[in-house]
């Protein structure tokens, strides 16, 4: 089995996106790896899912091409022990096999497509860069999250006090009131913990505090 030009083993670059094949087929492997290269994608073929669990995962974009059907762990089977490994790399399935249980059972768990052969290849490269860009959403998302956690953290007791009752809806007079602190000090600490989290008003701060679940945890 062979990936592209470069090893497959060479650890990606932040900028790179990644299309797994995973097909006993080596004659599919290397027609769907000719094709997602010709679009200036790096491919990782694999002739079983049990060859694609010993691959160390780049940390970029990437999505998964994967057969129904393959000796040892089928693909739905495969498809399980990813997401209870918490592995959420975007999946479209095929087959040979025009199976409708099958295809239900497996976009109920998440796939992205299901595609039965032979397939056009238009729809397959439509699937596929429509999975690479929800993964590179996700991930987007995940850091932005991390980023505020990373922000929240860097605010004093006082400031973590203050943006609450801020979320709460308290002005400032209310604030120093519940704290037994000057007004004065109040705007202090707002300013610095705005300033930190980098938020230019209250409802930006709200913003950011539902996607970290702040208010629910403070009312």
């Amino acid at each position: 089995m062979t990936g592209n030009s470069k090893s497959s083993r060479d650890p990606a670059s932040a900028a790179e996106r990644i299309v797994f094949v995973i097909d006993d087929d080596a004659a599919m492997r290397e027609t769907l790896g000719s094709l997602f290269r010709s679009v200036g994608l790096r491919v990782e073929l694999f002739g079983s899912a049990r060859e694609f669990a010993e691959f160390r995962m780049p940390d970029v974009a990437s999505c998964l091409v994967l057969d129904i059907r393959l000796p040892g762990v089928s693909g739905l089977e495969f498809q399980t022990e990813l997401a209870a490994k918490d592995i959420r790399v975007p999946i479209i399935f095929m087959t040979g096999h025009g199976d409708i249980p099958m295809s239900v059972k497996a976009m109920k768990a998440g796939a992205i497509d299901f595609l039965t052969k032979p397939f056009r290849e238009q729809d397959i490269l439509d699937a596929v860069i429509r999975s690479l860009e929800r993964d590179q959403e996700r991930r987007d998302s995940e850091k932005g999250v991390a980023e505020l956690r990373s922000r929240f953290a860097s605010l004093t007791s006082r400031e973590q006090e203050v943006i609450a009752l801020v979320l709460d809806g308290l002005m400032n007079k209310q604030i120093a009131a519940k704290l037994g602190v000057s007004e004065i000090t109040v705007k202090v600490h707002r300013g610095h913990m705005m300033q930190k989290m980098k938020a230019r008003s209250v409802i930006e701060l709200v913003a950011m505090a539902d996607l970290l679940g702040i208010r629910r945890q403070n009312r």
